[in-house]
């Protein structure tokens, strides 16, 4: 490759001001673009190691505040201010009306009920019963297996392996727990370290590949539905009929009815989820926070379930099987992440199941908002006004 058209990068010390000018400079020369606005941070580069290659600026998104909502959880109980990073109008001031309701309504109970990370690794044999017998094998040696695993890490532990067979291959799904890092690279680490003991261990020479796609990493799976990827966190309200009515002018039975036609229309899409709009808040929350943002493939998928009580009051949840969050390490210690993670009481260790909670939370309340402004007609009428159609 020709040396004039490299990105400029300084192999002693890459994150400073002086490479991320440099390479703002180079860009112009070769595009004419002036990354002026990119150019203006206020963070030190020196944080960035670990997080960033070729330093060249920063893109500023606009964060907004909704709420405050009212969660009654096992791990985050009280109210809470939201950050939401969007480009998108309205989308604030839904999410605050919808924590409105809820307040109005007593809160939100939230419960985390389990959280894992996978890795998946494929060991392959001569033929299926060789891949049978290793699969017992591994059933057998378990404790073995979790201690090489866990000599790579002090947080993570593994609890379990799924096991499945198919032509001469044995899949293995391995499940730890975490801690308050979402845990990916951990993960990785730990079942290398598995994959080698066990290797050097069974007495039938095999190979392995350390991921067979079974852990579907940053890909949305039915598999993550029924077993859980990151937390599986539950957030459930009964919505009162006359809150709903003021504040909505929405009537419960009519929002049963809509609910069973959007259950029906997204089942016969072969939606992620059922509800309007979960990804709108975990996008924003993701952003803000500094979690991954291309876990929101898995994360949003869920369920939203529904009663329409006898009294006329409304039952209304929403379960995200794949929650995948972190409260420490990544991209959650940088300065304008940490203080948005600060505003939650979320930031550092001991916090993930509590950040889990406010973003369930924050998902139904989109959901309240959305599907009521659909019914009432305010949802087209309120973008016009807000968002979409300014001059």
């Amino acid at each position: 490759m020709s040396e004039d058209i490299r990105i400029p990068r300084d192999a002693n010390n890459d994150h400073t001001n002086e490479m991320a000018k440099k390479r703002r400079e180079f860009l112009k020369e070769k595009t004419g673009v002036d990354l002026k606005y990119t150019g203006e941070y206020t963070i030190d580069p020196a944080v960035l190691p670990g997080n960033i290659e070729n330093f060249t600026g920063i893109v500023q998104m606009p964060v907004g505040i909704a709420g405050p909502v009212q969660i009654n959880g096992e791990h985050a109980d009280g109210l809470f201010y939201v950050p939401l990073a969007t480009t998108e109008g309205t989308l604030v001031a839904s999410y605050s009306r919808g924590m409105r309701v809820i307040n109005e309504c007593g809160g939100v109970k939230t419960t985390v009920v389990e959280g894992f990370m996978q890795r998946a690794p494929a060991f392959i044999f001569q033929d299926a019963r060789e891949a049978r017998e290793f699969g017992t094998w591994v059933t057998e040696n378990f404790d073995g297996i979790k201690a090489a695993a866990e000599t790579t890490t002090s947080i993570g532990k593994l609890e379990h392996i799924h096991q499945w067979s198919v032509s001469k291959t044995r899949y293995l799904r391995f499940n730890y727990t975490t801690g308050d890092a979402a845990g990916q690279n951990m993960v990785g680490k730990a079942t290398l370290a598995a994959c080698e003991w066990i290797k050097a261990n069974y007495p039938v020479p095999c190979q392995y590949l350390l991921s067979g796609n079974m852990d579907t990493d940053k890909k949305h799976s039915h598999l993550n539905m029924l077993h859980s990827r990151g937390k599986r966190v539950i957030a459930e309200i009964v919505l009162k009929k006359e809150v709903l009515a003021r504040v909505m002018k929405v009537d419960t039975r009519v929002l049963a009815g809509a609910t069973v036609l959007a259950n029906t229309g997204a089942l016969m899409a072969g939606a992620a989820y059922n509800g309007p709009h979960s990804a709108n808040g975990i996008a924003s929350l993701y952003i803000a926070t500094g979690q991954d943002e291309a876990n929101v493939v898995e994360s949003h998928a869920g369920l939203l379930s529904h009663q329409l009580l006898e009294n006329g009051d409304f039952y209304l949840s929403v379960t995200l099987p794949s929650l995948i969050v972190a409260t420490y390490g990544g991209g959650t210690g940088l300065p304008s992440q940490r203080e948005c993670l600060e505003l939650l009481g979320c930031y550092g260790k001991g916090k993930a199941n509590k950040f889990a909670e406010i973003v369930a939370a924050t998902v139904l309340a989109g959901d309240i908002s959305l599907a009521c402004a659909v019914i009432a007609g305010h949802w087209v009428s309120s973008h016009d006004q807000m968002g979409r159609n300014r001059p």
